[in-house]
């Protein structure tokens, strides 16, 4: 899989990730003569260096140098949102960066390739997967959660909305109810609300999601064979629900929001 965000620090290398959640400062969260982590686990000399941005002092950016200086600085960095400090730094340094990048996607020991002058990050041995995942809003303000069997192809026994692949030469807004459809038995006009591809990881999967709301008034399921089950959630209720789809909460949260 390729994922295209924007260039920030020339040059193209491979590599091996080591992953951070959440910010990171260079100074006072890493060993600059070492390359030793002060926070968290690892030593970054040679990785590609993932983490959501940067935060502290400026002179992180000379640590980012310091680091090149002895020869432990990473081979690249990948970060959701660039800002000032490590973007000096890494440029400074002449270290590879990329930012603009959905990290959630990204787990430790990767192999991927970093290509700052495209603004691209390709992880090996991964595949890409167009779906589409539709919440069905009924009349008493509940969303349709579906089960999955066990035995599933995809996050077997978990709960999701009405999910499917989008075929080849469809669109999303053609394959959303269609699937509903093929699934449910429940007829769709327009989505309510739609929002931008989100991408879930499945071991060496990753999910490319267009999520889409739809009314249906006071419909109810007649399922297939693809699900055991359904229920009706409102949003707390799916959030609480450590058995959904991961992300689900979250973007059914965002289109409730965005409803007229």
């Amino acid at each position: 899989m390729i994922m295209r965000g924007r260039a920030i620090s020339s040059g193209k290398v491979e590599g091996k990730v080591l992953k951070l959640d959440g910010t990171f400062s260079f100074l006072g969260g890493v060993n600059a003569s070492t390359g030793d982590l002060n926070v968290g686990e690892g030593n970054i000399a040679g990785k590609v260096f993932v983490f959501s941005a940067g935060k502290g002092s400026t002179v992180g950016s000379f640590v980012m140098y310091d680091l090149m200086v002895h020869g432990k600085a990473p081979a690249a960095v990948i970060n959701n949102s660039a800002e000032t400090i490590v973007t000096t730094g890494a440029v400074i340094s002449s270290i590879p960066m990329v930012d603009r990048i959905d990290i959630s996607v990204l787990q430790n020991d990767d192999d991927v390739i970093v290509d700052g002058d495209a603004g691209t990050v390709e992880i090996k041995g991964t595949r890409i997967i167009k779906v589409i995942s539709s919440a069905l809003l009924n009349d008493k303000g509940k969303i349709l959660l579906l089960q999955r069997p066990d035995n599933a192809r995809s996050f077997p026994g978990y709960k999701s909305l009405v999910a499917g692949k989008i075929e080849q030469g469809e669109t999303p807004e053609n394959a959303a109810p269609r699937e509903i459809m093929e699934e449910t038995q429940i007829k769709v006009s327009a989505p309510a609300v739609s929002l931008p591809p989100v991408y879930v990881r499945e071991k060496d999967t990753i999910w490319e999601v267009y999520p889409f709301l739809f009314k249906i008034g006071d419909q109810e399921p007649v399922l297939n064979k693809e699900n055991v089950g359904y229920a009706w959630a409102d949003i707390d209720e799916i959030k609480n629900d450590a058995s959904t789809v991961p992300l689900t909460h979250k973007v059914v949260d965002e289109m409730l929001k965005g409803l007229k």
